[in-house]
């Protein structure tokens, strides 16, 4: 399961590949690590049909059933959209794109005794270009920590998949599907789901590589 993810980039750059007419998130970070339930830039349509970035908390709505406690921490993964509570979401209406430029995985055959779990890094090559994860959001009002009680949200997650021959071997349950290109963009914010459905695939094998984790300006 993918729980961490890093952007670095410029807020220029997302502009110019998803055309987004405006920017509501005021995210200026150099690199930018991304827990659940962390604000993060998406990019969506608004009520207008006019592309915005704005900053969302990562987790969508928890299936009641699975719920456990008085706080919902949510859902940062979905894969399966047949299910009555993510169908409500396929619409392009609720869909938007999330940029990245790394994303990890749990290596747990990489750890060593008596330390933590360590994560595998991969991008799309060495350089660390500009993708997007095909993600869901919807406005929300409950409670994500108890101690913060109720309150109003923008929630976000993204599809996962079976995993491509890179990620499988760290993770073989899944990995995110991932866009790359203007036009598959495009198509998952505006396209109808019978038309995008085939988006929710594993990226192919020579376009994805294992990198070093991502350095951040606290590094330095």
């Amino acid at each position: 399961m993918c729980n961490l993810y890093n952007l670095t980039t410029t807020r220029d750059a997302v502009v110019e590949f998803t055309k987004a007419m405006s920017d509501k998130a005021g995210w200026n970070e150099p690199s930018l690590n991304v827990y659940p339930n962390t604000l993060a830039p998406i990019v969506r349509v608004d009520g207008g049909g006019n592309r915005e970035i704005v900053s969302a908390t990562w987790g969508m709505p928890t299936p009641p059933a699975f719920v456990k406690g008085k706080a919902d921490r949510g859902v940062t993964n979905i894969r399966n959209v047949g299910s009555p509570h993510w169908r409500r979401w396929l619409g392009p209406t609720s869909r938007c794109v999330v940029p990245f430029t790394s994303f990890a995985e749990p290596d747990p055959a990489s750890k060593v005794e008596g330390g933590r779990v360590p994560n595998a890094w991969f991008a799309q090559d060495p350089d660390r270009p500009l993708m997007f994860f095909a993600g869901f959001w919807t406005p929300w009002k409950g409670v994500r920590k108890v101690r913060d009680g109720e309150q109003e949200y923008e929630l976000f997650g993204f599809l996962t998949t079976t995993p491509n021959e890179i990620v499988k071997p760290i993770h073989e349950k899944a990995m995110p599907a991932i866009l790359t290109t203007p036009e598959e963009v495009d198509l998952w914010l505006t396209g109808e789901w019978a038309d995008v459905k085939h988006l929710q695939r594993p990226l192919p094998g020579n376009m994805l590589v294992l990198v070093d984790p991502p350095e951040n300006p606290e590094d330095d």
